[in-house]
Parts: C-alpha cells; sequence; structure tokens
C-alpha cells in the first residue's frame, strides 16, 4: 500500500486525493494547501492527515510518495523538494511555465532513480491506448498522420487564462505529448496558427489565443496535426485518429451512454459528452495512479517521466514562437 500526500487541493487536487483514497492499493497520507481551509475540506473529508506546510509533507515519514497538483510555479520546486527527501512525485502538467526554469531543475535533481512521473493523464486513456496498440500491431500499416481535436466546452475563468501561460502551454501542451506518444518518433518542426475568435478581447489584453492548429513533423515524415479551441458549444470534444498505408483507427469521444435515438423528428441523436475532462479521463485517472503505484512499489518503468514533460514544454514554446514570427519552427532552435 504507497502512502501519497497531495499537495494543492484545488479542483484537481480533490480529485486526484479523492482517486487515492478509493485506490486498492495506495492510501492518502494527507494533504496541504497553501489555503488551510481548502485543505482542511479535503483531509476531513478523506479521514487523512492535513499537513501545514510542504516542508512538513517532505520531512514525513508517513509519506512515501508525493503528488503535485498545486500551481504551476511551484512544481520543480516541489519535484527537487522530493527527490532530496527521497520520495517518488507524480506532478501535474506544466513543469513549469518558464523553460529555463525545467532546465535548471533538470540539472538539480540529476540521474536520479527516484520515480517522477508526468501527469499526461492522456496516455491513459483506454480508447487512445486501445488505438496506439492497434498501429503498433500493424493494424493500419506504416503509420503516416495522427490527428487529434481537442477542444474544451467553454471558456476557462479570466483569473486562471491571464496566468496560465498561453493556450500551448496550458491546454495543447496534453496534445503535444500526446503527439509524441502516438507517432513513435521524436518532432523535428512546428508550424502553428492562433487566431483570437472566442473572446478577442482577452485573448489581446493576455496576449494569447483561443483558436489554434498545430502541425508537428517528425524526421521521418510523419505529421500530426492538433485542432484546440478554449470553447466547443456542444461539450468537451476529444478525439483521436490513426492514419496509416492499411487503414485508419480512432478513439472517439465519450458519453455517459452510448444509446442513439431514431424518431420521427431525428435520427441519430446522442446523449450530450461528458463535460470537461475530470469526466471524460475519470478511467485514465485511475490509471495513472495504478502506473504510479507500480512504479513506487515494483519498480515498474514510469510510462511518463521527465523527460516527457520537458520535450512537450519545448514544443510549446516551438508552437508560440511559430504563430508570433510566422514560420516553421525547428525544435532545435528551442531545446
Amino acid at each position: 500500500m504507497t502512502r501519497i500526500a497531495v499537495l494543492g487541493c484545488g479542483r484537481i487536487g480533490v480529485m486526484h486525493a479523492a482517486n487515492i483514497a478509493a485506490h486498492p492499493r495506495a492510501r492518502l497520507a494527507g494533504v496541504y494547501d497553501v489555503a488551510a481551509a481548502a485543505a482542511e475540506t479535503v483531509g476531513t473529508a478523506h479521514g487523512a492527515r492535513i499537513f501545514r506546510s510542504a516542508a512538513e509533507v517532505f520531512a514525513s515519514a508517513d509519506v512515501d510518495a508525493v503528488l503535485i497538483a498545486s500551481a504551476t510555479a511551484t512544481h520543480c520546486d516541489y519535484i527537487e523538494a522530493a527527490v532530496e527527501a527521497g520520495k517518488p512525485v507524480l506532478c501535474e502538467k506544466p513543469l513549469d511555465l518558464s523553460l529555463e526554469r525545467v532546465e535548471l531543475c533538470r540539472r538539480r535533481i540529476g540521474d536520479t532513480a527516484l520515480p517522477i512521473m508526468l501527469g499526461f493523464v492522456r496516455r491513459f486513456d483506454p480508447g487512445h491506448r486501445a488505438a496506439r496498440q492497434a498501429c503498433l500491431d500493424g493494424e493500419i500499416g506504416d503509420l503516416h498522420q495522427v490527428v487529434i481535436t481537442s477542444r474544451d466546452p467553454a471558456m476557462s475563468p479570466d483569473a486562471y487564462i491571464e496566468v496560465s501561460g498561453g493556450i500551448f502551454r496550458d491546454m495543447t501542451i496534453h496534445d503535444l505529448d500526446l503527439a509524441r506518444f502516438m507517432l513513435g518518433e521524436e518532432v523535428v518542426s512546428v508550424s502553428a496558427t492562433g487566431s483570437r475568435l472566442v473572446d478577442p478581447a482577452l485573448m489581446e489584453r493576455c496576449g494569447d489565443y483561443d483558436t489554434t492548429v498545430a502541425v508537428l513533423t517528425t524526421a521521418g515524415g510523419r505529421q500530426a496535426v492538433i485542432v484546440n479551441s478554449r470553447a466547443a458549444a456542444y461539450g468537451y470534444d476529444q478525439r483521436v485518429e490513426l492514419f496509416g498505408s492499411k487503414g485508419m483507427v480512432l478513439s472517439g469521444n465519450r458519453r455517459r451512454n452510448e444509446v442513439t435515438k431514431h424518431v420521427g423528428s431525428a435520427t441519430n441523436v446522442s446523449t450530450p459528452l461528458l463535460h470537461f475532462f475530470i469526466e471524460r479521463y475519470a478511467a485514465a485517472f485511475d490509471a495513472e495512479i495504478g502506473s504510479f503505484v507500480d512504479a513506487v512499489e515494483n519498480g515498474a518503468p514510469v510510462e511518463v517521466g521527465f523527460e516527457d514533460g520537458r520535450a512537450a514544454s519545448i514544443l510549446a514554446d516551438a508552437a508560440f514562437k511559430s504563430v508570433d514570427e510566422g514560420r516553421t519552427v525547428r525544435v532545435s532552435e528551442i531545446a
């Protein structure tokens, strides 16, 4: 039984705490948040210890590992503290908004043997994994293209957008990692475009975009096309298509059920898409905790590690540079 403490009790920290508490091979060792009331609420709900500081978490002999779900600016600090304390880490994305800070963290933790896992949860989605396995098994022949559609159901609050680091770092970064996972080759160039169509005034004020397309190309010529929007009127749109020389495989959207209605006024009517990421990727979040526990308890390889987080951040910076300069950017320019 791996005893995991959660740092950060915002929306995703609340979810992680509940998942750990319910997992058959994990135990919620405690929670911490700079907002003491938030930690009090989560800790009390699960009968878990409420830590008064991050340092107390890292010093505790009753904590085997930590899950970092705090503000992005704390991620590298907490990773470094965890490594120094000898505690494995599962950290939410991104590592940091600054690639320079990521590189500093990389140097400080060195070649630690401790499991350091990044929260790119889409790798653990059953449909996405089945699509990738079909590709690896040769069912679609040689992989030519990956097409990822990822649209949020509505704009996030202004306060979040203002500090998120921009769409490529807070939203597309999941798709950048998923593209690497599916392509099986490293990306060498990025060409991206960005528009301000959903909330032009907010995007202009933040120097951000709400509607984007990114095209990634590998040395072997494989392509990944990532289509993003911060607001889709019909719900949380999450699809992945793998196209190859012998066919195509698609991992589609999820709904409450798969019933379709055919009546006099309409045909093929389905229930709405699952609302947002917590609902859509519920099975993936659970599998992610299981994978982390395997790494901690059994020494299993970390399925998505620090270097994957660094690579996704590099691609996000390349996408921003591509939009800003109106050209294709070689990844080597950033890395």
